[in-house]
């Protein structure tokens, strides 16, 4: 026993914290040593996290009592999105190689919403105990929920500054490979394309699909997915009074010019961030307008604007030979400088919300979505500047606080935004608050509603003269009048019936509430 007290001393564990019982998912699958930070470790996998404590030599003194304290650090497996084989490889060596340990991809929360990857590299020479614990590690990841597998991917290559392309293979193309979800890739080449793509292909061999472009290509898509939906269901497509779900998730990479969708989802327009939400399968329950006329289906989509906003984008499309940014501010300016309104009678459903709290309210917040008495519709009729309908709160960097930062992305309502007919000085302070902190609605001329149904119906002009039959206003002189959906240009004549149907698609994304910054600030996602 004399002879191996000097060995007891030579190398102490530093125990890791005992717990009385290990919670649920925490029992210790697998323990052993690795070396991390050129340290030697005693690391324990469990279910739900990987955890490591260095191996400290013995005190100095010859107190056996008296251990160096050695910090615990954990990694939860739910923030891990990759693990893979360390082998050290020859120049155009492709595979095998000599094996060096494993290497741990972890999805780290950086500020302002950020999210970016960090690589653990847990080293160990030994084949057979590397093996073991990459098999196990995989295992944990393959039983996370929503964490796709396959992806049918969609790029505009020609969204905003023909990034789009680029923005894909260089940084969205890499995580996916990192995180072995395979891909379909379809890279469109004219609009509709991808509409017409998700039409015919088979939804059911992935597991999500993701775009990568602008507000119009991600508005296509989705438009794409509910209409696939409708018809895999047996509905029409000409009347969707009460439609189907889309089957598979969306995820959004923001490579245009607004990301009004993106930026609302995320807190931020950010690649990597929009990327690692798609891999770690976060995916928001979100609400969408069906726009119809009297006589058609027109679109799915989440905001529209009719009047000024309408018209700037009309102006726009109309000089795309000019580059994006400057031809976006001309079609403002001009807009401004014409500013007119747009005679028109609103008819809408106020959101009606029970006043007894049970666990059936949501059931019945859904039954009063679906139908509503027809002494419960309001009506007004005037000149309008702008008319917004707005399901999501619709951030982007101009508009911190949203354009619509009084409603959410699922609670089965829409923001109705009435600007009246004011003077142009008075509507530009209007425009300004949306860029600051100030409440862009506190003006006598601006009225504010939440509904869940809406009818514009514009109110044709007569004896028009010259310059209200060019530019800006040739559409309504032809009685087809501009309506902005989701940065997608669309003209009708007739009424517009928008309707809210909760929760119809999942986005990839986070609750908006949890997000922090300008969002906090009004309660947005």
């Amino acid at each position: 026993r004399a002879r191996t007290a000097p060995q007891e001393r030579r190398r102490r564990v530093a125990p890791l914290a005992a717990a009385p019982a290990a919670p649920a998912g925490d029992e210790p699958l697998l323990r052993g040593i690795f070396e991390i930070d050129k340290r030697s470790c005693d690391v324990v996998l469990s279910a739900r996290r990987l955890r490591w404590s260095p191996i400290l030599p013995e005190s100095p003194t010859d107190d056996s009592s008296v251990v160096l304290q050695a910090q615990e650090e954990t990694i939860e497996m739910k923030d891990v999105f990759s693990v893979k084989l360390k082998r050290r490889r020859f120049a155009g060596q492709t595979k095998g190689g000599t094996l060096l340990g494993i290497t741990v991809f972890k999805c780290l929360k950086k500020e302002e919403n950020k999210l970016t990857e960090c690589a653990i590299h847990l080293n160990n020479l030994s084949e057979d105990h590397c093996q073991s614990w990459f098999r196990h590690l995989k295992d944990i990841l393959n039983g996370f929920r929503n964490r796709p597998k396959t992806l049918k991917v969609f790029v505009n290559p020609s969204s905003h500054k023909r990034e789009a392309t680029h923005v894909y293979y260089e940084q969205v193309a890499p995580l996916f490979k990192l995180a072995d979800i395979k891909t379909d890739v379809t890279v469109t080449e004219y609009e509709g394309h991808a509409l017409s793509v998700l039409k015919e292909c088979e939804l059911q061999a992935f597991d999500g699909v993701v775009c990568v472009g602008g507000d119009g290509s991600v508005s296509e898509v989705a438009h794409g997915l509910l209409l696939r939906a409708q018809i895999d269901a047996g509905k029409d497509t000409d009347y969707a009074s009460n439609p189907v779900r889309a089957p598979v998730p969306l995820g959004v990479i923001p490579a245009g010019t607004t990301n009004i969708l993106a930026h609302t989802l995320y807190g931020i327009k950010h690649v990597v961030t929009a990327t690692l939400h798609i891999i770690m399968g976060h995916i928001q329950a979100v609400d969408v307008c069906t726009f119809s006329t009297p006589s058609k289906l027109l679109r799915f989509g989440f905001s529209a604007m009719f009047g000024f906003g309408a018209r700037t984008l009309a102006l726009a499309e109309k000089h795309r030979w000019m580059p994006s940014s400057q031809r976006k501010d001309f079609a403002f300016i001009k807009t401004l400088a014409d500013l007119r309104p747009e005679e028109c009678e609103l008819s809408f459903l106020p959101l009606q919300i029970p006043q007894e709290d049970s666990q059936e309210n949501d059931r019945k917040k859904k039954e009063k979505i679906k139908k509503g008495s027809e002494d419960q519709w309001q009506k007004i009729q005037g000149h309008f500047l702008n008319v917004s309908i707005m399901a999501i709160p619709c951030l982007c960097s101009m508009a911190p606080r949203g354009l619509a930062p009084n409603t959410r992305l699922n609670n089965g309502s829409m923001a109705l935004i009435v600007v009246q007919n004011t003077s142009r000085t008075e509507f530009i302070k209007h425009l300004k608050r949306y860029t600051s902190v100030k409440n862009q609605f506190n003006f006598p001329f601006v009225e504010t509603y939440t509904i869940q149904e809406v009818k514009v119906q514009p109110r044709l002009k007569s004896g028009l003269d010259a310059k209200e039959s060019t530019d800006l206003n040739a559409a309504s002189a032809e009685g087809n009048y501009p309506w902005n959906i989701d940065g997608d240009l669309m003209k009708e004549a007739s009424e517009v019936h928008v309707r809210v149907h909760p929760q119809l698609i999942d986005l990839y994304g986070v609750n908006t509430d949890d997000l922090e910054s300008s969002q906090a600030t009004c309660n947005c996602i």
